[in-house]
């Protein structure tokens, strides 16, 4: 046959999966660790030194001409000509597997924002366990798709196990309640407001949304893309706590429907991204019931907390909700990506269902074979269902309960710290593991605005003198408008951290503070 030589099993394409794919992969993720630990050792700290053009200059140098980007252009070009044109910006031939994984994993190991370093804080943004990365690699090699049975037969039946157990977790049905694994928070919500839209059915006048005006941005951009305009959501003021107020919610939905127009949902949050704040769920829960609206909770941050026998009662109301999105890549220590749907009836998935002659034929499902496509909004998923299963079963809820009281008393004790210290301004007591706060210049006098201006640039700089140096990640937010709503921010997701290790941050927040605020010259 014409094309006989090019059967069997070509330079460089080795498989992770089938009967040779553990030894295939053997040699290989030695490689990738060795250099992970390279990588690792040549940056030192939490992030590299030398801010963005130091990282892309190294990116560039490793990749060097040729390789990848709009810096090969040139050889690419010459390559095109010579061969009478050719590929578009790709390298002609490789450098072959170990090279290129060795290369490349020093370099992105080097270059990250490591969050298992202690003085990396800035973000919901958690050092995965190793189990869990471990499994995350099994997914990935056998690569299933949980969009049909026959692309995933245990992960299907895996995801089943999992979305039940997680829907007791939060007080659902079991055996009733129903839902999936996103890719995160954004995800969720979006897929609790399509549904809430879905579920209101046409009908006279605009639909609405309500949430707090600490609410996650995602909600405004998810009524955009569901086509409801950013401008049908409708923010409620919070109070002094950082809550949505269960009482300006309901004068809200009122003012709403005396204009004539509907409420699609109410979105509750339980656990803001700054102050992880956890709104009263039970009065809120009351308040959509007697405005017959959908309630959705965006529990990314906050739903970790369900695991804590110390934290859960502040989740207390969660099971009112119609539907419930969890981020088991904040307080789960997975992996990214890590999400959870969740609704109260699996019924409510309805607006999804989907059939499809080549994944979901009806006779197939009479015949017992499961799909799960009518659960997601997406086609092909990959099993990240399988790190949280393993994650689940090898810890349990006691040991990742551990874990977050663990972070939640290292929030504290950040607290403690920051109150001890008149350089540095706490701005409320933690509730789960972000503590916010922010450096006093010399003499500062928040009556005069241009202080509270000055207070404003010294935190800003100093964060960016810290990412520079490569010493520390520190986040930052606004609270309020105007001249002083600047804020840094702590977000504690490692508990290997220590306290010592939270001293020695402070210091490089206050010393980095002095420096931005000492006069020029």
């Amino acid at each position: 046959m014409s094309g006989a030589r090019h059967v069997g099993h070509p330079v460089g394409a080795a498989l992770a999966g089938g009967v040779t794919g553990a030894d295939e992969l053997r040699a290989l993720v030695e490689v990738a660790l060795s250099a992970l630990e390279a990588g690792v050792g040549a940056r030192g700290g939490p992030l590299p030194a030398g801010g963005p053009g130091v990282v892309a200059a190294e990116v560039a140098r490793v990749l060097g001409p040729g390789a990848l980007g709009a810096g090969a252009a040139g050889a690419f070009a010459a390559a095109r000509g010579a061969a009478g044109g050719g590929p578009g910006p790709l390298p002609v031939i490789g450098v072959g597997e170990s090279a290129a994984l060795r290369e490349l994993s020093a370099l992105l190991a080097w270059g990250t924002a490591d969050p298992a370093d202690p003085h990396c804080a800035g973000h919901l943004h958690c050092p995965p366990l190793a189990v869990a990365v471990a499994a995350d690699l099994v997914a990935a090699a056998l690569n299933p798709s949980l969009d049909s049975w026959d692309q995933a037969p245990a992960a299907s039946a895996l995801e089943v196990e999992v979305v039940a157990a997680l829907a007791g977790l939060v007080g659902f049905t079991p055996g009733v309640a129903g839902g999936t694994i996103t890719s995160g928070g954004t995800e969720a919500n979006l897929m609790g407001l399509l549904l809430a839209r879905d579920t209101a059915g046409p009908g006279v006048g605009r639909r609405r949304i309500l949430c707090s005006q600490a609410a996650h941005f995602s909600v405004r951009r998810c009524a955009g893309l569901l086509g409801l305009g950013e401008d049908a959501v409708v923010t409620v003021p919070a109070g002094a706590d950082h809550r949505m107020d269960p009482d300006a919610l309901a004068a809200a939905g009122r003012r709403v429907l005396a204009g004539n127009d509907r409420i699609a949902a109410i979105v509750a949050t339980a656990g803001t991204t700054d102050l992880g704040a956890i709104e009263a769920l039970p009065a809120i829960a009351s308040v959509a019931r007697e405005l017959h609206a959908w309630l959705h909770v965006d529990a990314a941050y906050g739903g970790g907390a369900l695991f804590s026998d110390r934290l859960a009662p502040l989740l207390v109301g969660l099971d009112r909700a119609h539907s419930v999105g969890l981020d088991l890549h904040k307080l789960g220590w997975q992996p990214i990506a890590a999400g959870v749907f969740l609704v109260r009836d699996a019924a409510l998935l309805g607006p999804l269902a989907q059939r499809a002659a080549y994944l979901n034929p009806d006779d197939d499902e009479q015949a017992g074979y499961l799909s799960l496509l009518g659960n997601s909004p997406r086609t092909t998923r990959r099993a990240d269902v399988f790190k949280i299963a393993v994650t689940l079963r090898a810890l349990g809820r006691s040991g990742l309960g551990e874990l977050v009281d663990r972070c939640h008393d290292l929030a504290r004790h950040a607290a403690e710290l920051i109150r001890a210290d008149p350089r540095l301004e706490l701005v409320a007591e933690p509730v789960l593991t972000s503590v916010v706060f922010r450096y006093l210049p010399d003499r500062y006098d928040g009556r005069r605005p241009a202080d509270r201006a000055e207070a404003d640039r010294v935190n800003a700089a100093l964060r960016r003198r810290l990412l520079h140096e490569g010493r520390a990640v520190v986040g930052r937010t606004e609270l309020g408008e105007g001249p002083g709503a600047i804020r840094l921010k702590l977000t504690l997701l490692n508990p290997n951290t220590t306290g010592t290790d939270l001293a020695a941050l402070l210091a490089a927040v206050v010393e980095a503070g002095r420096a931005e605020s000492a006069p020029v010259g």
